[in-house]
């Protein structure tokens, strides 16, 4: 696959922004964007939080991974869900087609994020905190990353920005 066709993959915990900054950093660079969660949303009809709580968080995960390697995209930003990072063969898969970015985010601003837990199909345990998974997911998303880019105190355009001059280099 040539440079100029490989996909740029977002990755991070859920609230970072990777949806916002996907579909700002598809535009500055006239490619396609690609929204995985929205994307088993459509094929599957029903949203995050319902497959989730119907079918369990393994079988999401099982999910979530053939969709990924079901993904067959060039020159597409790809924000994907948080929990990716769990399947070694999904992003082994979105790494040989493309450049993964990790948007880090402290995880105390995550906190101040996130207010729809319940309903936001995130994957995580009852009970489990967000702390507790920002330091289960926080190693893996470090694991893959190929570039990570520090969102603190950065808005969408500086993101982007530095997003592009980084991949330029």
């Amino acid at each position: 696959m040539e440079q100029s066709d490989r996909n740029i993959v977002l990755i991070g915990m859920p609230g970072v922004g990777k949806s916002t900054i996907g579909v700002l950093l598809a535009k500055a660079l006239g490619c396609h964007f690609l929204d995985t969660d929205v994307f088993m949303q459509a094929m599957q009809g029903r949203s995050l939080q319902e497959m989730i709580d119907r079918d369990g968080l393994a079988a999401f995960c099982e999910a979530e991974e053939d969709y990924i390697l079901y993904l067959d995209a060039s020159k597409t930003v790809i924000a994907t869900g948080g929990s990716v990072v769990y399947s070694e063969h999904a992003m082994r898969h979105l790494a040989e087609h493309g450049v993964i970015v990790h948007l880090d985010l402290p995880v105390e601003r995550i906190e101040e994020r996130l207010r729809n837990l319940q309903t936001r199909g995130v994957v995580m345990e009852k009970g489990q905190t967000i702390r507790s998974l920002f330091a289960e997911r926080e190693p893996l998303y470090r694991r893959y990353a190929q570039i990570t880019i520090d969102c603190t105190n950065k808005n969408h355009d500086d993101l982007v920005t530095e997003i592009i001059t980084i991949l330029q280099r």
